[in-house]
C-alpha cells in the first residue's frame, strides 16, 4: 500500500526502536499528529502479568491531574434520598427504574454509571447490555458507592477507570492533542505510577514490557519507563 507523502514525513520523525523519555514522547506525539480534529492522546501499556489469573487481572482508577479534556456523561442509579447529592455534584441523569427500563431498551448514551450498593441487585440483570460496553458499576472502579456526590465530582474532574485486556495490555486516554506537552506528560506519568503501585506480588520478571504514546491516527512513540520518576 502506498504511503501518502504527509504520513511518510510524519513516520520519518519517529526513530524505529528508539526509547524516548516521557517528556520527549509527550512533545513528539503532538508534532506528528495529522488529524484536524482534537484527537485523543492514548497510553498503551503492556504488562508482565497473566490476566487469566484473578490476582493479576488488574483493574482500577486514577485521577488525571489535568483531566481527560472531554466532558463525561454520568448516570447515577440510586434511591430517592441520594438523588439531590448526585444532581448537586453535576450528574447528567439521576434516577432508577426509568433508566433501568431505558437501558433494557438499548439506551447507553452515557460514559459512566455510578450506583449505590442498595440498587445493585436491580442492576445485575443489565449485565448483558452494560458489560460489553464496560459500563457496569463496580466497587473496584469506585462506581458502586453510597457517596454518589463525591464519585460524580471525581469523574467530572478527570477520574478514569482502566482494565487490563486478555493480552495483558492496558489502553487508556491521557488527554487530547490540544493539551500542552507538560499536561500530557503529567497525566501519563500518573497512570504509570499508579500501575507501578498496583504490581501484583505474583508477577515475576519484567513488569513494564512496553509503553507507547499515540494519538488517534498517529504513529506510536515508545517510552523509556526508566525516564518516569516514581516507578
Amino acid at each position: 500500500m502506498k504511503v501518502a507523502k504527509r504520513r511518510s514525513a510524519v513516520n520519518s520523525k519517529v526513530e524505529k526502536d528508539k526509547l524516548y523519555s516521557i517528556s520527549e514522547a509527550a512533545s513528539l506525539v503532538k508534532e506528528i499528529n495529522t488529524t484536524k480534529f482534537n484527537s485523543s492522546v492514548d497510553l498503551h501499556v503492556r504488562l508482565g502479568v497473566d490476566p487469566r489469573k484473578p490476582d493479576q487481572a488488574l483493574r482500577g482508577t486514577v485521577s488525571l491531574p489535568h483531566g481527560t479534556g472531554k466532558s463525561k456523561t454520568v448516570l447515577v442509579l440510586c434511591p430517592p434520598d441520594k438523588e439531590a447529592d448526585a444532581k448537586a455534584a453535576g450528574a447528567d441523569y439521576v434516577g432508577l427504574e426509568e433508566y433501568i427500563d431505558k437501558i433494557n431498551g438499548g439506551w447507553t448514551d452515557i460514559d459512566v454509571i455510578i450506583a449505590t450498593p442498595s440498587v445493585m441487585p436491580k442492576i445485575g440483570r443489565l449485565g448483558r447490555v452494560l458489560g460489553p460496553r464496560n459500563l457496569m458499576p463496580n466497587p473496584k472502579s469506585g462506581t458502586v458507592t453510597d457517596n454518589v456526590g463525591e464519585a460524580v465530582s471525581e469523574v467530572k474532574k478527570g477520574k478514569i477507570s482502566f482494565k487490563i485486556d486478555k493480552f495483558g495490555i492496558i489502553h487508556t486516554s491521557v488527554g487530547r492533542i490540544d493539551f500542552t506537552p507538560e499536561q500530557i506528560q503529567d497525566n501519563a506519568k500518573e497512570v504509570l505510577v499508579t500501575l507501578s503501585r498496583m504490581k501484583p506480588s505474583a508477577a515475576k520478571g519484567v513488569y513494564f514490557k512496553s509503553v507507547y504514546l499515540a494519538t488517534t491516527m498517529s504513529p506510536s512513540v515508545q517510552i523509556d519507563v526508566k525516564s518516569v520518576s516514581g516507578i
